[in-house]
């Protein structure tokens, strides 16, 4: 399983965008996230389920992940979280569609 080596961030908290905070997290803990959202009763599921996906996907364990989202749409969720993760250290996995 791969780790952060440092806390990153990408994003903005411009309307429509987010921004994903992501810090090494203590051995065994697990991803762990806080979200803020202004839409966080109608999708905050939503939002968990894409960032803990992403994470898993690139194979990042340990990891605690803060979002601020302002409305932001799955893509750009999940691409922000790839850039914070990159920030941070991880080695990205090349996605084949």
């Amino acid at each position: 399983m791969a780790s952060i080596a440092k806390t990153a961030q990408a994003g903005t908290l411009e309307s429509s965008d987010v921004m994903i905070t992501v810090a090494p997290g203590t051995q065994g803990s697990g991803i762990v996230i806080e979200l803020e959202s202004i839409v966080l009763a109608q999708y905050g599921e939503d939002i968990k389920i894409i960032l803990e996906k992403t994470a898993k996907d690139q194979g990042v364990t340990d990891i605690y992940i803060k979002a601020v989202d302002r409305g932001a749409l799955d893509c750009t969720i999940y691409a922000r979280t790839l850039a914070a993760l990159s920030r941070a250290g991880a080695v990205l996995k090349e996605e084949i569609v």
